[in-house]
């Protein structure tokens, strides 16, 4: 099994605004000191619901996964899709923007270096 990735106490932190199904998140994104999103936060505003313990647990979920190491486009591939191709649900959606972040990124970093 693969080790879990330690994260240091102190470490870089994003949060934007989500928007799908008609309900707004708040999600925050912790990044390891290399910039890889390593731990999630998902806040729906409406403490309590359903909606809000689903959101709060998947964002566990997938922490855990960042840090055990699963590529961030594995599990957005892995996510149901509706019949046009796009994430049906928030996670899907989110780990999609995830990816498209990182991949942004990579690309910035190579073309800093050409």
């Amino acid at each position: 099994m693969t080790a879990r990735c330690s994260l240091p106490q102190r470490r870089p932190h994003e949060t934007f605004q989500f928007k799908h199904w008609d309900q707004a998140y708040t999600i925050g994104l912790g990044r390891d000191l290399v910039g890889d999103v390593r731990e999630v936060f998902i806040n729906t505003g409406k403490t309590g619901t359903q909606m809000e313990v689903l959101a709060r647990d998947s964002a566990v979920l997938l922490s855990l996964a960042l840090q055990y190491g699963v590529p961030v486009e594995d599990m957005a591939r892995a996510i149901t899709r509706d019949a046009t191709g796009k994430p049906s649900g928030p996670i899907g959606a989110l780990l999609e923007k995830i990816a498209a972040d990182e991949e942004a990124t990579v690309a910035r970093a190579v073309g800093d270096l050409e």
